[in-house]
């Protein structure tokens, strides 16, 4: 087949796009949570097998890889899903585009990795993170075809399924006592197998067969059009990967490896913001070119179940640091705790600011938002180089605080300027005061140790719902609408 030689479409489904959106929103975050489950057991296993003399170095070469990554993305990833869900039909023209440029894009990738890696030693891994780097670019596109058509069924299979085999490579890489090399390249092949898989179902479900083509009018003009996207991920990759290669840069292995494994828990919890990102930007697209009256209110919404979602979670983990780390990390990680209470603020904070990153690319102002990314990027590095090398981790952690906080205010203000005006206090005061009663709830509780934190976990749970219903921080036309959308969707 040409790359003009368009699979046909599934018809679309008569779901609002509202309801739509919240299906997919709960089949993916249900998928994902069970597979972050997994795969965060995986990770703290390798955690404990690779000690802190060692685990440091592994993060390190994961950030170098996505840093470098940003050579193969031009802004693409997002453009494919924008402009995939607005013209379905050429989804297989567009994928086959793209794969083309970024095989292309991949030796400037390596060129980028060589000069990352080498000064902080970790040139002997350079293959297997190149070989990651390339598989992770690949499997992003391809499943983002299924994004881009709201067809996620099968990318909550894939997110089991990959984390059940990245669990049996780690479990077999700590019994076989491998080191570092040998879990890059478990990373490596959990990415290849997702690469089979979506290329697979993309074909099955006829929406696009993998092929090659290179239409150079179609690149240059998503070069341009792409271009604040690419710029975007720049910066974000920088503000979120550039931390932890300078800890191990200024203050060695075993700082790093404090410091990744307190940054662990934070990372993984942020997979809820973005899924949930991922399900209901196509949704945001199609409102603004069709429905723009009701963009703002689906925007409010998306904030406030974020809030919901991400506060808790960083009141929780500040109030139970210290006897989390332990508990998570081993004995010899203690250290992590003080790191780990500090990112915990910055938590909430970033799941909110993903409200502010989907309006704007939504709405066609993504030169916008790569100003707050830069901004962002600009707060970041000044403030990791001033405060890393003095206070290593904990001038870290605060550093990522810092940069959140200017995230989100110059993301608003943009929002404000060109979509709308989110309320952020009025629709977030009474969920900021559950968490904080949830928070002061299970203070006393915060000196258990080991699988009795289950009790300040389940109390906390507790008290944030009935805090949550007992001030209304939903309110009933909101428990109604979603009523709605679930009796839509079964």
């Amino acid at each position: 087949m040409t790359a003009n030689d368009s699979a046909p479409q599934a018809p679309a489904s008569s779901l609002g796009l509202g309801s739509r959106a919240l299906r997919n929103s709960t089949i993916v975050l249900t998928a994902k949570v069970v597979a972050r489950l997994i795969a965060l057991v995986a990770v703290l296993y390798m955690i404990r097998r690779l000690g802190n003399q060692h685990y440091g170095l592994f993060t390190a070469l994961i950030n170098v890889t996505a840093i470098a990554s940003v050579v193969l993305d031009l802004g693409f990833n997002v453009l494919f899903v924008r402009e995939g869900a607005r013209h379905r039909s050429e989804i297989q023209r567009y994928l086959r585009n793209v794969m083309s440029l970024r095989l292309l894009m991949s030796v400037a990738a390596l060129l980028l990795l060589a000069a990352l890696v080498y000064p902080l030693g970790l040139g002997d891994l350079i293959v297997p993170g190149f070989v990651l780097m390339v598989l992770t670019s690949y499997s992003t596109l391809l499943r983002n075809g299924l994004y881009a058509v709201q067809e996620l069924g099968y990318e909550a299979i894939a997110v089991i399924l990959e984390s059940v085999l990245l669990l049996a490579l780690v479990v077999y890489g700590g019994r076989t006592n491998q080191g570092v090399a040998y879990y890059v390249w478990a990373y490596a092949a959990q990415y290849g197998f997702d690469c089979v898989y979506f290329a697979v179902v993309l074909a099955a479900k006829r929406i696009a067969v993998v092929g090659w083509g290179f239409e150079a009018s179609l690149l240059r003009e998503w070069f341009w059009k792409g271009l604040p996207f690419a710029l975007t991920f720049v910066l974000t990759i920088l503000y979120f990967k550039i931390d932890q290669p300078l800890v191990l840069l200024f203050h060695g292995r075993v700082d790093a490896s404090y410091y990744a494994a307190a940054y662990k828990p934070i990372e993984s919890l942020l997979f809820i913001p973005m899924t949930f990102l991922s399900v209901v930007f196509p949704v945001l697209s199609i409102y603004f070119r069709e429905r723009p009256g009701e963009m703002l209110d689906a925007l409010n919404r998306f904030y406030k179940a974020l809030l919901i979602m991400g506060w808790p979670a960083s009141v929780g983990i500040f109030v139970l640091a210290t006897p989390l780390a332990p508990l998570l990390f081993g004995a010899g990680f203690g250290n992590a705790a003080a790191p780990l209470r500090i990112l915990a603020l910055a938590l909430g904070i970033a799941f909110a600011n993903n409200a502010f990153i989907g309006a704007l690319n939504a709405s066609d102002r993504q030169s916008s938002f790569s100003w707050a990314a830069g901004w962002s990027l600009i707060a970041n590095v000044g403030l990791n180089l001033a405060l890393i090398p003095p206070f290593s981790y904990i001038g870290a952690s605060w550093a990522t605080v810092a940069t959140e906080a200017v995230l989100g205010v110059v993301g608003w203000t943009l929002t404000a300027r060109h979509v709308g005006r989110v309320q952020v206090v009025g629709v977030g005061w009474r969920v900021i005061l559950s968490g904080l009663v949830m928070g002061v709830a299970i203070y006393p509780l915060a000196s258990l140790h080991g699988f009795a934190l289950a009790i300040p976990i389940a109390v906390g749970v507790v008290v944030y719902g009935a805090a949550i219903l007992l001030l209304r921080a939903v309110s009933g036309d909101e428990i109604a609408w979603a009523r709605r959308a679930l009796a839509l969707a079964r």
